[in-house]
């Protein structure tokens, strides 16, 4: 009769299954995959290099705008203040007339023959002692393409172009300049007008 623990009885039986286990061949793993040296597919080059790309241009703005960020600012704040004028501006038309008063303009209609957009129309009657005057001279701004021939043609520097270029306005009827209106722009910028003649002097 079979008396005492039961796992005693077993322990042959571990023993003979540990011995087996450890007579068992040694099973080899397969290592692991490497995938930085896999190689890539030409989509995936294409991507790499996009990304690559994009990071460098945002890199290069973000230095240009660090760069440009502590500097004198280039812009004004128009119309609060405005940058300098070239004395060779060409601006809203004016009739000038001289210190005495009279007016400069010998109607001699080069003005109006010179001009490409045909703006100028210009009507004449003669005076007493012999010479011409106007008694019309419009320009049609809307016309107006800005050329300054009229101011090289002129003998006399009657017709100039001056320093405004604020002059948009509500109706088209208000850019059609008559004689009066161009005599009140020179007698409004004369001084300034005359300076930048004599500044261009030379060149024309």
């Amino acid at each position: 009769m079979a008396t005492g623990c039961p796992a005693v009885a077993r322990l042959p039986l571990v023993g003979q299954a540990t011995r087996s286990v450890s007579n068992l061949p040694e099973k080899k793993l397969a290592p692991e995959h490497d995938y930085r040296f896999e190689p890539k597919s030409v989509e995936q080059h294409i991507e790499s290099s996009a990304n690559q790309l994009f990071a460098t241009e945002i890199a290069r703005g973000l230095g240009l705008t660090l760069r440009y960020f502590f500097k004198k600012p280039a812009t004004v704040y128009y119309p609060f203040e405005k940058g300098p004028l070239s004395p060779r501006f060409r601006g809203e038309h004016a009739l000038r007339r001289y210190p005495s008063g009279e007016e400069r303009c010998i109607a001699c209609k080069l003005c109006e023959a010179v001009c490409p957009a045909q703006a100028i129309t210009i009507e004449t009657e003669p005076r007493e002692d012999g010479s011409r005057r106007t008694t019309r001279y419009d320009i049609d701004m809307t016309k107006c393409i800005f050329c300054g021939f009229c101011q090289e043609a002129c003998p006399v520097d009657a017709i100039v172009e001056g320093p405004n270029f604020e002059y948009s306005t509500e109706t088209h009827q208000e850019l059609l300049y008559n004689k009066e209106k161009l005599l009140s722009n020179g007698d409004k910028w004369e001084v300034e007008i005359q300076k930048n003649i004599e500044a261009e002097f030379l060149y024309r």
